[in-house]
């Protein structure tokens, strides 16, 4: 029986620079220096993977460099990283079809190469971790685990996950959540301060003087779909309604949970969308692309936590989800209960 050869020491990695960066321009409120952070994160995974005993042979760093306000080039090329400049786009991250040719280029013509590391996490990248896993090669994945999706963290297993926050210094990690913080807590007192300019008028006020709930229509749809908040003789939001007027509905249950307000207020907003596109009122949202949409809103949830949200909103009386017959297939779609407090109190402003 031929021993099974010793595993290679040596390994490729391949940093999504521009997710990173975005990232953290996006999560940290644009904190001054953003390359320097994504330096130090490349810089201390390095040294971590040689603590592991990998030689990083290859290294290879992607964005659109020329869309950034500094140029981190230098730095990397310091570092032993290779750049690859790719023409991005503001809808997608043009990094990604890259770094896959890059890594099955690398695994065909480098047998020696047993560990890739993937500095990023899109499900996108989920079909070509498989295809290296599947020839035997070890594959790492690195990065803020709220910019990581769920279902790829749930495909490579928690032990093979590198959190990007325990790659930055202490101290530096400290002044990003600062930062954030900070910005949260002028945000939300922004937004209290303009709550309260409301006239009382347009939000009528409850006894202890806070503001009272928005109202909603009562008249159904000629669709036989649901009645939406805003017009006239509408009815107060609180008021109980007799339970035939919601027969396909489960009794309403505040919806309590951070995730779950996520995405009922996602999909309200998807709602307002598609109803400012048409010009017309929409009863009913498309199960199967909502879910594709979502994953985009929350990656960092697996598929089967994203699913099991739904079915809390559902059990929680703010929406069901109905068979439509089509063809070639049957399909499923989303009906939101107007009615439910939650609902009302979550769903986006008219523009």
């Amino acid at each position: 029986m031929t021993p099974k050869p010793p595993p290679s020491s040596y390994a490729a990695v391949f940093i999504d620079f521009e997710n990173v960066y975005y990232f953290l321009k996006n999560h940290f409120h644009d904190p001054p220096d953003l390359n320097d952070y994504v330096l130090d994160i490349v810089r201390t995974l390095r040294e971590q993977l040689s603590a592991r005993g990998l030689d990083s042979l290859i290294s290879y760093a992607y964005a659109d460099f020329e869309r950034m306000a500094t140029a981190p080039q230098g730095a990397l090329y310091l570092m032993g990283v290779s750049t690859r400049n790719v023409l991005g786009t503001d809808h997608k991250n043009a990094a990604d079809m890259q770094l896959c040719i890059d890594a099955l280029e690398v695994m065909y013509t480098r047998p020696d190469i047993g560990t890739f590391v993937l500095v990023a996490g899109d499900r996108d990248y989920i079909p070509v971790l498989q295809h290296l896993r599947r020839q035997a090669r070890q594959v790492l994945v690195a990065g803020f685990r709220e910019s990581v999706s769920g279902d790829l963290l749930q495909n490579i297993g928690a032990d093979h996950f590198l959190d990007a926050r325990d790659l930055l210094a202490p101290e530096r990690l400290a002044q990003l959540e600062k930062r954030r913080t900070d910005r949260l807590r002028a945000a939300e007192e922004s937004r209290r301060a303009r709550t309260q300019g409301v006239p009382s008028a347009t939000r009528p006020a409850s006894p202890d003087g806070a503001k009272g709930p928005e109202t909603i229509a009562v008249a159904p749809l000629a669709t036989g779909g649901v009645p939406r908040p805003g017009a006239p003789g509408a009815a107060r939001a609180g008021a109980p309604r007799p339970a035939e007027e919601l027969p396909d509905f489960a009794p309403s249950k505040p919806v309590v949970g951070d995730l779950e307000r996520r995405a009922l207020a996602f999909m309200l907003g998807e709602f307002q969308k598609l109803e400012a596109k048409q010009q017309r009122r929409v009863p009913e949202l498309w199960l199967g692309p909502f879910m594709r949409l979502l994953a985009d809103e929350l990656p960092e949830l697996p598929d089967y936590e994203r699913r099991d949200l739904l079915n809390q909103l559902r059990d929680a009386g703010a929406i069901r989800i109905e068979k439509r017959e089509g063809e070639p297939h049957p399909f499923s779609v989303i009906v939101v209960n107007y009615y439910h407090p939650d609902v009302q109190a979550l769903r986006p402003e008219p523009e």
